[in-house]
């Protein structure tokens, strides 16, 4: 089939058989040679969009010098022409040139082709640092609740950074898939760690990210826990019926396992019980506590931590859900659970920020009883949490006691007052209070 040039270059490349390596070449050497005959030092040269944009006709206007001269000087011709369709065509019956197919015409191809492939075998990364990432990944999200929050922050966004570079580097598909996965793992665990910082507004964000990379990857055990994630953040703002939506949305995703799923419904006993819905936050419990299909996911059960939702961490969510309806018995009952089941792992094991909570709604479950005595006696161990470990879900729950504790039954009660400034105390000095700017989140209350 005839090919017709478009600009007189495109034809002159053509006839003489070169390449864009070749061409910039040859145009770097008539730079050298004009800026040599004014007494000057050339730098010029030419990239391969430009080369193509010039042969392919898609320059308006004339190009600033040294081109215009070193393209004269190359062809002899002047630019304005060079950059125009050709005036004289060899003879054939459609008028277009035939370019001439030769043996050097057939190695400059193999030439190019190879080079690209050689261009894209080079945007890679080794898999033993891809290797080394999942590890981190792994590893941060197994300490997490034993890690200091500051702590956690800053080796997230590090991971994170790590993996965005690493796709940018890289444009092997398998290679991309990893990098898309330890992106939203970090994501998550950055979203988890703002929230326990007192930031909502960047951990709704940095949960929509992950999602985002699940998303990418079709990787429906990231999708399921970063929506899980945003209703729970949901229903921390205020919008309990957005919350059951994404909820819905998560248990959709495939590929989840036992413990992606007991997650899910306990974030949804959770959003039923701020709707103040008895029967569809019980329902949602046993559902919770139900799962036994013996599904797993490489997510929630293979490197867990963060990502996993073990027992003791189910115990605790429930009774908040108890609390929320005002069931002081349950509240109670599952707050014990929680802190037993807690009490049975080695010391170094127990997540601190879990059983801080579970110690509160303790706390909170006996106040609801009237118990101020038992209160004082459920928060001792909450006192003595270090500031860096007051997280957001810590001090709303403080903020729901010290609420309670202007409660008329304990007008006049001086170790109710003490309690209430005891309290005070502990938020002022939290750091998830001064990172964010104001009061925890009276929300579960």
């Amino acid at each position: 089939m005839a090919i017709k040039a478009r600009t007189l270059l495109q034809l002159l490349v053509w006839e003489r058989g070169w390449t864009y390596d070749m061409f910039r070449r040859a145009y770097e050497k008539a730079a050298c040679e004009l800026a040599a005959a004014a007494g000057e030092r050339s730098t010029a040269t030419v990239e391969e969009q430009t080369f193509r944009r010039w042969t392919s006709g898609r320059v308006k206007g004339i190009p600033n010098q040294p081109t215009p001269a070193v393209l004269e000087h190359m062809f002899g011709y002047n630019v304005r022409a060079l950059l125009s369709p050709p005036d004289l065509l060899p003879p054939d019956a459609s008028g277009a040139y035939l370019p001439t197919i030769d043996e050097s015409d057939l190695a400059m191809t193999a030439r190019d082709a190879a080079s690209h492939a050689g261009d894209a075998a080079s945007l890679s990364v080794p898999d033993m640092t891809l290797d080394q990432l999942d590890d981190d990944v792994v590893a941060l999200a197994r300490e997490y609740g034993r890690t200091p929050p500051i702590e956690v922050y800053r080796r997230a966004k590090e991971l994170l950074g790590i993996a965005q570079a690493m796709l940018e580097r890289t444009q092997v598909p398998r290679q991309r898939e990893r990098g898309y996965l330890a992106a939203g793992q970090s994501a998550a665990i950055l979203s988890a760690i703002c929230f326990d910082l007192g930031s909502l507004p960047a951990a709704v964000s940095l949960s929509r990210t992950a999602a985002l990379y699940g998303q990418v990857i079709e990787y429906g055990p990231l999708q399921a826990y970063a929506h899980g994630a945003l209703a729970f953040l949901a229903f921390w703002g205020g919008r309990p019926t957005e919350s059951l939506r994404l909820i819905r949305a998560a248990q959709q995703f495939g590929g989840l396992g036992d413990t992606a799923m007991t997650r899910l419904f306990v974030i949804e006993a959770r959003a039923h019980g701020h709707l103040g819905d008895q029967a569809a936050a019980d329902r949602a419990v046993r559902c919770a506590l139900d799962q036994g299909t013996g599904q797993r996911d490489e997510l929630h059960d293979g490197i867990g931590g963060e990502f996993g939702f073990p027992s003791d961490r189910v115990a605790m969510s429930n009774a908040t859900t108890h609390l929320l309806l005002n069931d002081a018995d349950g509240a109670e009952d599952a707050a014990t659970q929680a802190l037993h089941l807690l009490s049975a792992k080695p010391e170094d094991q127990r997540p601190l920020l879990i059983s801080t909570q579970a110690y509160a709604d303790l706390g909170r479950a006996r106040l609801l009883r009237g118990d101020l005595a038992g209160v004082q006696d459920a928060l001792g161990p909450v006192f003595d949490v270090p500031t860096d470990w007051r997280g957001a879900g810590t001090l709303e729950r403080m903020a729901a006691v010290r609420a309670g504790l202007t409660h008329s039954d304990f007008r006049g009660a001086q170790e109710a007052a003490d309690l209430g400034e005891r309290i005070e105390a502990f938020t002022e000095a939290s750091s998830a209070n001064r990172l964010g700017g104001s009061a925890p989140l009276a929300i579960e209350g």
